[in-house]
Order: C-alpha cells, then sequence, then structure tokens
C-alpha cells in the first residue's frame, strides 16, 4: 500500500485565542511542492477569522471525490478506446446531519460534462458503464460516508 502524505500548518498571528478570535487560515503543504491557502469556510467560522480566498476543507473533499472520479473515468475511457477532449465538473458537495445527528458533508453530486472526440464516441450506456466504473473504482468515493452521487450533463 502507499502513503499520502500532507503537511498542515497554522501560526497564530494575535493574543484572543482563547476567546475564539483568531485567524484559521493555514497552508497545506505536499510531497511534489505544491502549497494551498486554507482557511475554514466562511459558512463555519465568520469572516474575519476564516478567509473566503482560502480552500476549506468542506470543498477540498468535494474537490477530491471529483477528482478521483475523473482520473478513474479518464482511465477507463482510454482502456476502452475513447479519445476524451475535455472533462468539465461542476461538483456541489452539502452539508447536513448524518444518521447521528453530527454534521456532515452528507451528500456529493459530480455533474460532469464530457466530451469526445475519435470515431467511436461511446454511447449513453457505454457512458454510465463508464462512471459506474468509475464510481466503484475511486479511492476517495470509498473512503467516506457521504452519498455520493453522478449526474453526468450533456
Amino acid at each position: 500500500m502507499s502513503e499520502h502524505i500532507a503537511t498542515v500548518r497554522w501560526q497564530r498571528n494575535d493574543d484572543a485565542f482563547v476567546r475564539g478570535r483568531y485567524s484559521r487560515a493555514h497552508e497545506w503543504r505536499f510531497d511534489g511542492g505544491a502549497t494551498v491557502h486554507a482557511s475554514a469556510s466562511p459558512s463555519v467560522v465568520r469572516v474575519p477569522w476564516s478567509d473566503p480566498a482560502g480552500v476549506d476543507p468542506e470543498e477540498a473533499l468535494v474537490a477530491a471525490v471529483s477528482s478521483c472520479h475523473m482520473l478513474w473515468f479518464l482511465s477507463l475511457a482510454a482502456d476502452a478506446g475513447h479519445v476524451v477532449e475535455s472533462y468539465d465538473d461542476d461538483a456541489v458537495g452539502t452539508m447536513g446531519r448524518d444518521a447521528e445527528g453530527r454534521e456532515a458533508v452528507t451528500d456529493i453530486v459530480l455533474r460532469p460534462r464530457i466530451a469526445f472526440g475519435g470515431e467511436t464516441p461511446p454511447d449513453a450506456n457505454a457512458i454510465a458503464k463508464l462512471h459506474d466504473d468509475a464510481h466503484h473504482r475511486c479511492f476517495i468515493a470509498n473512503s467516506v460516508r457521504s452519498a455520493i452521487r453522478v449526474e453526468p450533463r450533456t
């Protein structure tokens, strides 16, 4: 098995920590050198203690699910001989209460729009099968308890 490491760094920048008046802005650093500006969501922690310009954990989860699904879809499409020209997904995650009453990302909807090239683009049934296979192979989807749906767009 492989390991995937992310370094999360936060530094206090004022004296109001014990009153909850501290910045939630922080950094995510990845082994390949990428650094991402992150923060709590403004829908969870109000500005100025959150930074709307930062990626919040909920957005990151939605992006990870979408990215994983896309990567599997592309791989499976290539293996089947289909040429994918572009893949765009406007994925949406919804916060709610889980079965135990805890706040959670309870639903993730993937809405991929895919353009095919080549001489034999797949029909609707083949595309649905590619999405189903990609969904079942996605490591991230297999790792979360949220409902994850795929609603391809044309």
